[in-house]
């Protein structure tokens, strides 16, 4: 094999710090399909869930229940009509899109989901999280202007104000977590992602416990700001559909739309990303410092195939009470498939684990622990997108004033608070 594939093979740095393109490519690749994916995902996810919550049934039709619902979404999106109106900036309205996109998406670069599972380690990581997340809501400003409509100009004006209202909060916040990081022998603190993990793992708390209650307030501002960030219910007020019929992108149809909306599913997982990496530890599984026998490793290192054995078995009972009619014969067939599949991915992981336990399987040792770095990771990431479903589900939207209100009125004396304490706190202590 070639020299810039092999050079790389057990490297412990990220392919970007270990200056191998090739390998940064590869994970550029894979994260943006798996986050595809991830999105597609989570649009069948929510639509379930939310008709859980209001007891329906949700999509059901389109493959065993409604599993390939996202794939016609996405097809029929592909081939509908696209229409610019004719007043329009045509060139800024086909733009606007690809701005939102490409911010949500270019902020994984330096997201670790591991400690050498990244593309990029940057020493001012977090900044450039921060950064390149809030060029999101340019493309929404973007957008409303270009449509040369109200209302679509009324939504890119409030994304605005939402933005202004609570970066502030959410940045103060972030800042508390970064002194944090100084709490060392050497007082030195670190904004790199990665970083922030490996500090986290060496004072053997999360950020979350950390000086306590001033961690979880901290984390608790983050956590509200992200979901006015991300236009999300409560704080939807850009895309309120009752007062602006479909908010900043009510001009937008087809192609277009769908990439709004995998910008806003994106931007979820990112900022959900900066959250488990600033205050849950990152890829670190529970209690890493405190169940340290080569035992509790093991025992860890089985759950990613015991998680989709878990989504298998629930497969398989799908199945069988399905009714057994002919019409649902090809949905049968599709939903055993769909739990061999599963099962096949279980039992591999759990070869794999149980094969990375000799000590003489060093590669396979390795690649079962990133296994379980990635495998952290997303799980924290899973319990953020149902949080997300869960508020829009359970709390009506908030008025503009009173966005307005919690943002500069409550979020910013608190996020003050909270950082100040913390400094304070940092120094008694060391």
């Amino acid at each position: 094999m070639p020299n810039f594939i092999t050079s790389y093979f057990g490297s412990t740095l990220t392919p970007g710090a270990a200056g191998n393109q090739f390998w940064a490519l590869v994970y550029v690749f894979v994260i943006f399909t798996g986050v595809s994916v991830a999105v597609m995902a989570m649009n069948w996810l929510e639509r379930k869930a939310l008709a859980h919550f209001q007891i329906r049934l949700g999509p059901m039709r389109v493959g065993p229940h409604g599993l390939l619902q996202p794939i016609a979404d996405a097809i029929k999106l592909a081939l509908k009509e696209d229409i610019i109106p004719s007043e329009a900036d045509q060139f800024i309205f086909w733009v606007a899109p690809l701005i939102g996109l490409l911010a949500a998406f270019t902020v994984y670069t330096v997201i670790p989901f591991g400690p050498s599972e990244a593309v990029s380690d940057m020493n001012i990581g977090i900044l450039f999280m921060l950064g390149v997340s809030s060029i999101g809501v340019l493309g929404i400003v973007v957008a409303g202007w270009a449509s040369n409509s109200h209302y679509p100009l009324i939504g890119a004006l409030r994304s605005s104000a939402q933005m202004v209202s609570y970066e502030v909060a959410m940045g103060l916040a972030v800042v508390s977590a970064v002194l944090m990081t100084s709490m060392n022998e050497k007082g030195t603190g670190t904004l790199s992602m990665i970083g922030i993990v490996q500090a986290q793992q060496q004072q053997g708390i999360w950020f979350i416990f950390k000086f306590f209650p001033l961690g979880f307030i901290a984390f608790a501002i983050f956590a509200i700001a992200m979901i006015a960030e991300t236009n999300r219910a409560p704080f939807d007020m850009a895309e309120a559909e009752s007062e602006l019929t479909a908010g900043y992108h009510t001009e937008y149809s087809g192609l277009r739309w769908s990439l709004f909306m995998l910008a806003e599913y994106a931007a979820m997982i990112a900022v959900s990303s900066i959250a488990i990496t600033v205050w849950l530890g990152g890829w670190m599984r529970p209690f890493p410092n405190l169940l340290r026998a080569p035992a509790w490793g093991f025992i860890f290192s089985l759950f990613p195939g015991l998680t989709f054995a878990g989504l298998a078995a629930i497969a398989v009972i799908g199945t069988i009470r399905m009714p057994s009619h002919s019409f649902f014969k090809i949905q049968r067939m599709g939903l055993a498939g769909f739990a061999a599949v599963l099962g096949l991915i279980a039992f591999l992981l759990l070869v794999l684990a149980v094969a990375g336990r000799s000590p003489d399987a060093s590669v396979a040792a390795r690649f079962n622990a990133g296994i379980g770095y990635v495998y952290w990771f997303v799980l924290k990431i899973a319990v953020f997108m149902y949080l997300f479903i869960w508020y829009r589900a359970t709390w009506p939207r908030y008025r503009f004033d009173q966005l307005m209100r919690v943002g500069w009125k409550v979020l910013l004396p608190i996020s003050l608070g909270v950082l100040i304490l913390t400094a304070i706190a940092g120094v008694v202590v060391s």
